[in-house]
């Protein structure tokens, strides 16, 4: 009997808290996704025409010595907001820069802004890396005052009095490093519930974070990718679809 009670609580810890050596998936992708780019063209997107075009049925953004851009710029989706919601794309990117999949976020028009598509908000960083913590999957508080707030393999709580580690098992770096597709597509998936946030990669859970804080947390927001400053890069996004999580 009392074996059996073990056995049957057991069921009901958190797997995303079981560590490293049981990877947790991504959930299967439910019916009724919703195509955010038709393989075509920008339609329902708005960025720096220079920067974004279309290519091979991809979305593809550059900036080059020719082309360069003043500050971050983004390519932002205005054909709604991202609240509870499952984010589902695929991306890859070169290495001399970094991109990244904003979400919750502000199209920050005021102020010193270098461009006319700049973002404030939650960020999934993508790069071109396997060496922890630089690599794909963090939380990156754009144009904020918390800067990395949840590295990939981490479970972890933001309260009001700053960041709390729960543990940093999720994934290692031998782990993340047979995850990445260095060069190549990779999966990304985000689900956000109220003030939970899980990044998966590659159908594996890499971080879960839980935003406590009373002012800084945030619930709802616009969708965007990135291109960064400075060095010339390359991003491309395809497959982008979302659902709203009721």
């Amino acid at each position: 009997m009392i074996r059996n009670l073990i056995l049957l609580a057991a069921l009901f810890i958190p797997v995303a808290v079981r560590g490293a050596d049981a990877p947790v998936s991504a959930p299967k992708e439910p019916e009724g996704m919703k195509s955010l780019f038709n393989g075509k063209d920008l339609a329902g997107w708005d960025g720096d025409p220079r920067l974004w075009s279309v290519k091979d049925g991809v979305i593809h953004g550059e900036t080059t010595d020719e082309k360069k851009t003043t500050g971050n710029t983004f390519l932002i989706w205005k054909e709604g907001t991202t609240k509870d919601f499952e984010l589902r794309l695929s991306f890859r990117c070169n290495a001399t820069n970094n991109s990244g999949i904003q979400y919750r976020s502000k199209h920050i028009t005021d102020g010193k802004v270098g461009n006319q598509w700049v973002m404030a908000g939650y960020q999934h960083e993508l790069r071109n890396e396997s060496k922890l913590p630089n690599v794909a999957g963090f939380i990156y508080d754009e144009r904020g005052k918390r800067g990395r707030i949840c590295l990939v393999g981490e479970q972890a709580t933001w309260e009001k009095d700053g960041k709390k580690l729960i543990k940093d098992d999720l994934i290692d770096q031998a782990g993340y490093e047979k995850l990445i597709k260095l060069d190549d597509w990779n999966d990304v998936v985000i689900i956000a519930k109220g003030n939970h946030i899980q990044h998966y990669l590659n159908n594996r859970l890499i971080l879960d974070f839980t935003d406590n804080h009373p002012e800084l947390a945030l619930t709802e927001g616009i969708l965007a990718v990135q291109l960064h400053a400075g060095k010339p890069m390359w991003a491309e996004f395809k497959n982008i679809r979302i659902r709203e999580l009721k």
